[in-house]
């Protein structure tokens, strides 16, 4: 028999392959973090012996979930600034107290609550776009989750760079330094079209091409964003991105809830990647991503959170069903979304858009030992039919009880065992406190 690191039994094993196959009583294999095995359990007992052994018999195992948009260290204005248009939210609101308050202790504190709460919720992997990366990076080095993190760029002054010349220098130096991590590789991350000049964004495709790194960009998010375009450049901003050169499998194209025919078609004939944020999207009302429309297209279409001071959960299982239902009433075809293509939005899809699905993303030999394990058997997920429909469907994310990236195992039986969760709610409680008092 060879001896591995983890063995894993279930009782249902979804890999999210092509295809589209469930197995039962299956087992997955782990040695030194990657998958080298799925098979059936009476042969797996039979070919290997383990250091650690779990048996989940009332679980389904899958590939972890993998948020495709996020501002992590947001989750510490989660609450501040509710229920208001995009952009008076961000003039009045957010960009104030960004400026009053972030820094390198604010978003190592944020992304600490941030990572805690995806890798409780089934997250184990995450892109994520905000000002001081390297904070970020910190935390996601010590907790064990996979992150993909924005070098951001903006043609104005923050607390983190005062220039696009300081943006550009700061991305290089988080690229450098984590260039041969296992779990962190690095995304550039310009703002929007309407926070990023021409002159920045042709440095960024030049340095994204050298670099061999993606691009992920606010793009089409509310109407008044078309329209200044309009107003400011004459025509829209996807007409100038693709002018420009930006449309390309690099690109990462978050929100577009704004999109003609033709755009559709621009994106598919590019390669474009979709990072669709139903609930954030519809709590600010900047309109309704055309899923159907571009998944008849062949977009590639993945699920991201945004932040939580915009949603305000880091919740991937109630962003796979907001997608599914809300992509069915746009669409007004019930048909639309099937939940099997869900999980794929949230998982594989992800995967593909980061340039990671040779490492994650799926179930499959050679792959990083990146699994979650869901609970089944409580009365909320009774009975069962189809697994995929259960999961979409009826599965919230406290029924995830372990969560493994690269084979380690980051949650237990619903406690975290990498990092502190009383440290982190002292810390998001104590900045709390320093906001309310000067907000």
């Amino acid at each position: 028999m060879k001896k591995i690191d983890l063995l894993i039994y279930a009782r249902w094993c979804l890999p999210m392959t092509a295809e589209q196959t469930i197995y039962e009583n299956y087992a997955i294999a782990v040695h030194e973090g990657i998958i080298v095995a799925l098979l059936p359990q009476a042969e797996a007992s039979q070919q290997y012996t383990a250091t650690q052994i779990h048996e989940l018999t009332d679980h389904i195992v899958m590939p972890g979930l993998i948020n495709n948009h996020g501002h992590s260290a947001m989750t510490l204005f989660r609450g501040l600034a509710d229920d208001l248009p995009l952009m008076r939210w961000l003039n009045d609101h957010i960009w104030p107290a960004e400026q009053k308050f972030v820094g390198d202790a604010f978003v190592e504190a944020g992304s600490a609550l941030a990572i805690a709460e995806m890798i409780r919720g089934g997250t184990t992997t995450f892109s994520d776009m905000y000002f001081y990366p390297e904070a970020t990076a910190r935390v996601v080095d010590r907790s064990g989750i996979r992150a993909s993190l924005g070098m951001v760029v903006i043609d104005f002054p923050t607390s983190w760079a005062s220039d696009v010349n300081e943006y550009l220098h700061k991305g290089q130096a988080l690229h450098d330094k984590y260039r041969h991590h296992p779990r962190i590789t690095s995304t550039y991350a310009p703002h929007a079209p309407y926070t990023v000049s021409n002159k920045t964004l042709e440095q960024i495709i030049v340095n994204a091409e050298e670099l061999d790194v993606p691009i992920q960009m606010h793009i089409h998010e509310t109407a008044s964003e078309i329209n200044t375009s309009i107003e400011e450049f004459g025509e829209r901003p996807l007409s100038r991105l693709k002018q420009l050169g930006l449309l390309s499998p690099r690109l990462n194209a978050v929100h577009m809830t704004q999109l003609t025919p033709e755009e559709i078609e621009d994106c598919a004939q590019a390669g474009v990647h979709i990072a669709h944020c139903p609930e954030s999207n519809l709590k600010l009302a900047s309109g309704f991503c055309p899923v159907a429309a571009l998944n008849k297209s062949g977009v590639n279409i993945t699920i991201g959170t945004d932040g939580a001071a915009s949603n305000n959960d880091l919740d991937m299982f109630a962003e796979m069903r907001q997608a599914a239902l809300l992509a069915k009433a746009v669409a007004g075809d019930p048909s639309v979304v099937p939940a099997y293509q869900a999980l794929q939005m949230a998982t594989i899809n992800a995967a593909t858009a980061l340039g990671l699905d040779q490492v994650t993303g799926s179930l499959e030999t050679g792959k990083a030992a990146d699994i979650i394990a869901v609970k089944t058997s409580d009365l909320e997920t009774q009975p069962i039919y189809d697994i995929a429909s259960q999961l979409v469907y009826a599965t919230s994310r406290d029924k995830v009880t372990d969560v493994w990236v690269a084979g380690k195992h980051l949650l237990k039986n619903r406690q975290l065992t990498t990092l502190d969760s009383h440290k982190i709610i002292a810390d998001a409680q104590q900045w709390a406190s320093q906001i309310k008092a000067n907000a």
